[in-house]
C-alpha cells in the first residue's frame, strides 16, 4: 500500500478539483491512501493542514472551480517569509524541515499541481530526494512540453463571453472598449478570445505594438461605417518603443513582477489620438473562477489519472503532459526551462490577419492588396 500526498500551488484555475478527484479515486482503486496538504506546503509544516482524502470527501468536486485544498502564491519553502520575535519579516529556507516531515509521515510520493513556479519548487524537492510527480496547471497555457494546460479553455470561454456582451454596449454608444486579459508574458488568452470574440485589435506580448497602427484600424472602422471597436490587450503586452506595464515588485515572498495597467494606458492613447469615447476594463480574476469547461474538466481528470500511473511506474521528477491527444511523461526540468510563447507563424496568427484583425503592427496583407 502506498501513501500519496497532493498539493495545489500558485494561482487557482478551473479544473484543480477535477485533478484531486481523479487522484483520489485512482489511488483508492489501488488500495492506496491519499492526503492533501492545504495551502501549498502548509500541511508539511502544520499537521492540522494535512487532511486525509477519501472518495466521499471529493464527491462531485470535479465540476466545481477553485481547489478544496486551498492555494498560495507566497508559500515557497526555499524562500519563506517568517515573522521573528521582534515582529520583523525574515526570509528563511524551510525545505529541509518539509522533507523530514514528508519522510516521517511515511509518504511515498508527492503529486504537485501547479504552474512553472510551483513545478520549479517541486523539481528542487526532487533534487533533494523527494519522489515527485508534476501536474501542469495554468490558465495562461504557457508551460512548455504540454499542448494544453487545464484552466486555459475556461479562461478563454470567460473572456470570449465578456467580449460578446461588450459588442452591444460599444455599438450602442459608438465607443471603443479596451479589454485587458491575463496571460503574463504570453498572448494565448488574448489571441484565442480576441479571434473568437470578434475583436478589431489584439495586442499580445509576442508582437510589440505601435499605437498609430492601432488607431489606424479604429479609423478604418469608421470609414467602413463601423463606429465602434473592441480592443483586446494581454496584460504583458508592450509597445514597439520598449514600454512595458507593471504595478511594481511582487508581494513579499514572490519574485515576479505584477503585470497590469496596459489596458488603461492603451485606452487613454486611443482617446487622445482619435478623439473617440474610449473606456477600459480589466477582466482580472474573473478568468480564474467558475466551473471548468468540458474540455478542461476532462483534461484535468486525465492528468490526475495519468499522475497516479506514473507513481505506480515510479517515474519521478516528471510531469504529465498532453501530446497530440496522448498522455506522456516529460522531465519537470524540461517543462520549466522557458515559457511557451505564441508562434507568430501559426495558423491562428494568420487567421487573425486574414479576417482583418489588427495585431498592433504593420498590416502587410492590406498593403499587398
Amino acid at each position: 500500500m502506498k501513501k500519496i500526498v497532493i498539493s495545489t500551488g500558485g494561482g487557482d484555475a478551473p479544473g484543480l478539483n477535477a485533478v484531486i478527484y481523479a487522484v483520489v479515486h485512482a489511488c483508492n482503486r489501488r488500495g492506496w491512501e491519499v492526503y492533501g496538504s492545504r495551502k501549498g506546503y502548509a500541511g508539511f509544516l502544520n499537521i492540522d493542514d494535512m487532511i486525509r482524502l477519501l472518495p466521499r470527501d471529493v464527491e462531485g468536486i470535479y465540476s466545481t472551480g477553485g481547489t478544496i485544498l486551498g492555494s498560495t502564491n507566497k508559500g515557497n519553502p526555499f524562500s519563506r517569509p517568517v515573522e521573528n520575535l521582534a515582529g520583523e519579516i525574515q526570509i528563511v529556507d524551510v525545505s529541509d524541515k518539509i522533507l523530514r516531515n514528508f519522510n516521517r509521515m511515511g509518504f511515498d510520493c508527492h503529486i504537485a499541481i501547479g504552474g512553472d513556479g510551483s513545478l520549479d519548487i517541486a523539481h528542487r524537492f526532487a533534487e533533494k530526494g523527494m519522489p515527485v510527480i508534476g501536474v501542469p496547471k495554468t490558465i495562461d497555457n504557457d508551460l512548455e512540453k504540454t499542448d494544453r494546460t487545464f484552466g486555459f479553455d475556461t479562461a478563454v470561454a470567460t473572456a470570449t463571453e465578456a467580449l460578446d456582451k461588450l459588442h452591444s454596449t460599444a455599438k450602442s454608444h459608438n465607443r471603443v472598449l479596451v479589454v485587458e486579459v491575463m496571460g503574463r508574458d504570453s498572448g494565448w488568452i488574448a489571441l484565442y478570445s480576441g479571434i473568437s470574440g470578434g475583436a478589431d485589435v489584439i495586442l499580445i506580448p509576442e508582437i510589440p505594438f505601435d499605437m498609430q497602427e492601432v488607431c489606424n484600424k479604429i479609423s478604418d472602422n469608421e470609414l467602413h461605417d463601423k463606429d465602434y471597436s473592441i480592443v483586446v490587450v494581454a496584460e504583458g503586452a508592450g509597445t514597439n518603443t520598449g514600454m512595458t506595464f507593471n504595478k511594481g515588485k511582487g508581494e513579499q515572498g514572490r519574485d515576479e513582477m505584477i503585470l497590469g495597467g496596459v489596458g488603461e494606458w492603451v485606452a487613454a492613447q486611443i482617446r487622445t489620438i482619435t478623439g473617440k469615447d474610449t473606456r477600459s476594463l480589466v477582466l482580472g480574476h474573473l478568468q480564474r473562477g467558475g466551473s471548468p469547461t468540458t474540455f478542461d474538466r476532462l483534461l484535468a481528470l486525465r492528468f490526475g489519472a495519468a499522475a497516479v500511473r506514473l507513481v505506480e511506474e515510479k517515474i519521478f521528477d516528471h510531469m504529465v503532459a498532453l501530446n497530440a491527444s496522448t498522455m506522456i511523461a516529460v522531465p519537470i526540468a524540461d517543462a520549466i526551462k522557458k515559457r511557451k510563447k505564441v508562434d507568430l507563424n501559426s495558423d491562428k496568427i494568420m487567421t487573425a490577419r486574414e479576417i482583418g484583425i489588427c495585431l498592433g503592427d504593420k498590416d502587410v496583407l492590406s498593403e499587398q492588396r
